[in-house]
């Protein structure tokens, strides 16, 4: 019987015997060792710039690099002048960077003001540079994005609206219905539920619009027509109004399009509140702070249906990171949002409401810059929602 030294030492003397028949040399200067002669082809590559343009209601994000290789990211539901300047702003933490450490960058950001961390500013901005980075980084090894994920986990992904699949939303309403305002909304649902079949597909967007006594009588009221979900039952911040509405409602609950992080979900999946994650990529961070948050939905057997209102240029990233999703159900999409002739993209959406998977290397999409150019000439008229009002002039949730 060997012992435990003796045993260890020929292994040793196996190994080299090994080395030495088959010419392999385990020195790491050694010039022989195949390890010691592969480069890092995206080692060189270092950021250049960023131009961020206020189109319309969004900002369009183009980062270049030294390679000639360029990234573009959108940001989302912001006053557009103030992000795309927030953006310029926080270039100086990415100037000279490789572009290509993407969750080092990342974390970089978002640490880097204490009294900025988490917020929408920081975040809807941040989201717009993280898509930059991803699409030059698929770029620079040639491949889509979701292949730097993992791979697609399926084929294609189930979009909306659709034909088959559609969501009907309400405004501003008072704190408990009428029998007659309740009968209203729920002749929506009927309508939309005769519209997509018994094999489609109804979602109910509250806009957090609905107080609470109000959206417990009306989901009980349109328990028959078998909605897929509510979406943002409630203004977040109290997890406790979350819980009372999910004791008393059987309609499975959409939370998270106001949920920037994954600090941020935890919270509601923790205390069951939510059974489908509505988190939007250009809210979130990008596709990096998503595809956690997805991660963490799956740990809870929750769903990713991403909220979107983007151009196609964020819609595609969020398409990405959902091809490579374990637990996904549907996504959010309106091509009448995009501007005709800004942004090329090679997906499309077939007549059973699934997308295909992008082709070509990172996001698969560009943006005519000349279009945009053209764009950014036009006046910029922000989105503050004249709708949130009740009958008597005071001020309403939406």
């Amino acid at each position: 019987m060997k012992t435990r030294r003796e045993w260890l030492a020929s292994l040793g003397m196996t190994a080299a015997g090994y080395a030495a028949s088959t010419n392999i040399a385990f020195g790491d200067d050694d010039p022989n060792n195949p390890a010691a002669n592969v480069a890092d082809s995206a080692s060189s590559i270092r950021i250049t710039k960023l131009t961020a343009t206020p189109v319309m209601r969004k900002v369009f994000l183009k980062v270049e690099t030294n390679l000639g290789i360029t990234g573009w990211g959108e940001i989302d539901q912001l006053e557009p002048n103030v992000g795309a300047e927030l953006a310029r702003s926080l270039f100086e933490l990415i100037d000279g960077e490789n572009p290509t450490r993407i969750e080092y960058l990342w974390q970089k950001i978002h640490r880097a003001h204490r009294n900025m961390r988490g917020g929408p500013f920081m975040m809807h901005t941040l989201a717009g540079i993280d898509m930059a980075l991803w699409d030059i980084t698929g770029k620079l090894w040639g491949v889509p994005v979701y292949r730097l994920l993992g791979g697609p986990v399926r084929d294609k992904l189930h979009f909306y609206p659709t034909p088959k699949a559609t969501k009907v939303g309400c405004g501003a309403q008072p704190f408990s219905g009428t029998p007659q305002q309740i009968e209203s909304m729920v002749r929506q649902i009927e309508d939309a539920r005769k519209r997509v079949g018994p094999d489609g597909m109804v979602m109910f967007d509250a806009h957090c619009a609905m107080p609470p006594p109000f959206l417990i009588q009306f989901a009980s009221a349109i328990e028959a027509y078998d909605v897929t979900y509510i979406e943002e039952p409630a203004v977040p911040g109290n997890l406790e109004v979350f819980k009372r509405l999910k004791e008393q409602i059987s309609i499975p609950l959409a939370v998270g399009e106001q949920a920037r992080t994954i600090w941020e979900v935890i919270g509601y999946l923790q205390e069951g509140c939510a059974d489908i994650l509505q988190i939007d990529c250009a809210h979130t961070g990008g596709i990096s702070q998503l595809r956690k948050i997805a991660t963490l939905g799956e740990a809870f057997h929750v769903p990713l249906a991403p909220h979107c209102v983007t151009t196609d240029l964020g819609a595609t990233a969020s398409l990405h990171c959902s091809a490579t999703v374990p637990f996904y159900l549907t996504h959010e999409y309106y091509p009448s949002i995009t501007p005709e002739g800004l942004v090329r993209k090679n997906w499309s959406i077939d007549n059973d409401g699934y997308a295909s998977l992008p082709q070509g290397t990172g996001l698969c999409c560009e943006v005519d810059e000349a279009r945009l150019a053209e764009l950014a000439k036009q006046p910029i008229v922000p989105e503050w929602p004249t709708r949130g009002r009740h009958p008597d002039g005071s001020i309403a949730d939406y």
